[in-house]
């Protein structure tokens, strides 16, 4: 499948007539063919324009006909083959076994959505029936939820697949009913094409409207805000700095008709080290921190970036098995000139912070943006005196902390700004300080783990990715796993409305197996 350096607006490939601009090669630092034109603000209008009337179309589409849609896109994902991985390759500098697992996740999001939208309990079917004979009378008030409109997702840098053209955004948006447009990430924009493509494709096959999928190449300082500007569009799926999402927050919040941003934006992923969980874990819990921290040359959003402990001898073992463990670590590429040197940038900084000792290094063995593991250690004082050292610096850098006995480590968590995730290692002799832990970090974060390490996102229906700013613009939601649907949805009550004209999911005879609440019961529906 050639790669043309072409948009897709709608049922058409368009090369753009902005500045061109080119994939890089972070290994080699060479930019990569062919060259792809960026949207004009006529693209923009189009692509919008289109996705205004597919809505209506498309959200009526039978629950099955959305599913199976969801499903023919991850089978032409699939379909393109070995191209897709070589060229994710050439963009990121990711190895291949790592691409072909987020391909493989990318499917499987699709394949989950497409069982959400079968199930149909993400429309909260809701009856409760007309009582005339009660004083007031009650009228017949019947809820289900709808797709807000269509939807702009922006592509992620460090997920060029599972976060990016057809990902969990993408996904979750059109299980709800909702076309999208994708301003698609200009670290990869030939792996874009190759997805958009794929996308494309199975709307044609399908023979849905055009307009539920376009995906615009363009700056987000110009396209992106245009398209956020947009009347046509309703909701936002973004992952990237929180400098972007606060960005296109501004945006969203300044138009005559304000529209949510569902923002993932950053997050250091505190581990708390309980002391019985340090002195029986020794070199293996030192292997697991540092295998975690330095996946994906610390570019998964869920990385380890801090470590809060006690200080003694036990812990002295610990980030001596973590130094060992980090310095056989070799320098990875990281995905982007910009996120290397940004990361550069960021360890600069903490070399200048008194009190913060840098305790071990990962080689310098790398290529091209090649990232060098760190790791610091300071006492609390220097912590809770320094802001700045809870900011999230993207790769393989954290910094652990010492603490003079429990309450000040509770002292810090209570500190603690919005996560993604919070972890706990602890054992049975800790259960009394994780009680107290427990209520705190689940006010800080989306998701408690114990005893594992953060990187790792199952796509589930319990997952939730998401937590209080700022990790994201919207503590309530998620951006993985089934719930991510509710982002893009909202009630609609029907009151006495004829039963000829009601949604098949509101109707007597439930057309649809669903399983609703009636009158205050739970009413367990067959499933269709």
């Amino acid at each position: 499948m050639a790669i043309l350096g072409e948009m897709i607006i709608g049922a058409h490939s368009v090369r753009g007539a902005g500045t061109e601009v080119f994939g890089f090669n972070p290994a080699t630092r060479e930019d990569l063919q062919p060259g792809f034109g960026q949207a004009t603000g006529d693209d923009v209008e189009r692509a919008c324009a289109l996705a205004s009337e597919a809505f209506d179309p498309y959200r009526a589409l039978p629950l099955e006909g959305r599913a199976a849609f969801l499903e023919m896109v991850a089978e032409e994902i699939l379909a393109i083959g070995p191209e897709l991985i070589e060229r994710a390759q050439l963009e990121t500098g990711l190895p291949q076994a790592r691409l072909e697992g987020e391909r493989m996740r990318t499917v499987t999001q699709l394949r989950l959505f497409a069982k959400v939208v079968r199930d149909g309990y993400f429309m909260d079917a809701t009856i409760d029936s007309a009582l005339p004979e009660r004083a007031p009378p009650r009228p017949d008030l019947r809820l289900r939820k709808i797709g807000l409109g269509p939807v702009v997702v922006f592509g992620a840098s460090n997920f060029p697949l599972a976060f990016s053209v057809a990902g969990g955004d993408t996904a979750s948006a059109l299980a709800a009913g909702c076309p999208v447009v994708v301003k698609a990430h200009s670290a990869h924009p030939g792996t874009s094409e190759l997805v958009g493509r794929a996308v494309q494709r199975a709307v044609k096959a399908c023979g849905l409207p055009e307009g539920v999928f376009s995906m615009l190449f363009g700056d987000g300082r110009t396209v992106g805000q245009q398209l956020v500007s947009h009347p046509a569009i309703k909701a936002v799926g973004f992952t990237g700095s929180r400098q972007g999402g606060l960005a296109l927050l501004r945006t969203a919040a300044a138009r005559p008709e304000p529209i949510p941003v569902y923002a993932e934006m950053s997050s250091v992923n505190p581990v708390f080290l309980l002391p019985a969980a340090v002195q029986a874990g020794g070199a293996t819990l030192a292997q697991g921190f540092v295998d975690s921290l330095t996946l994906g040359v610390g570019q998964f959003c869920t990385n380890p970036g801090l470590v809060f402990a006690l200080a003694g001898a036990e812990l002295d073992a610990f980030v001596a098995a973590s130094a060992q463990a980090l310095g056989a670590k070799g320098a990875g590429t990281m995905l982007t000139a910009g996120i290397h040197d940004a990361y550069t940038k960021g360890v600069t900084a903490f070399n200048t912070v008194d009190g913060l000792q840098l305790v071990a290094q990962g080689t310098t063995e790398g290529n091209g943006c090649a990232a060098q593991a760190a790791l610091y250690v300071c006492d609390a004082a220097t912590y809770m005196g320094n802001p700045a050292l809870e900011d999230e610096v993207f790769g393989p850098c954290a910094v652990l902390v010492r603490f003079t006995d429990a309450a000040q480590m509770l002292q810090a968590a209570e500190h603690l700004h919005g996560q993604l995730t919070v972890t706990v290692h602890a054992r049975e002799g800790d259960l009394d300080l994780a009680a107290k832990l427990l209520p705190i970090v689940e006010r800080k974060a989306g998701r408690v783990l114990f005893n594992g390490f953060p990187t790792g996102v199952e796509v589930a229906h319990a997952m939730v990715h998401g937590g209080p700013f700022p990790a994201t613009s919207d503590s309530r939601t998620t951006s993985v796993g089934a719930s991510a649907i509710d982002r893009f949805l909202r009630p609609v009550c029907y009151q006495n409305v004829p039963g000829s004209l009601l949604p098949e999911a509101l109707r007597d005879d439930n057309p649809l197996g669903l399983s609703r609440l009636q009158d205050g019961t739970l009413q367990v529906g067959g499933g269709k």
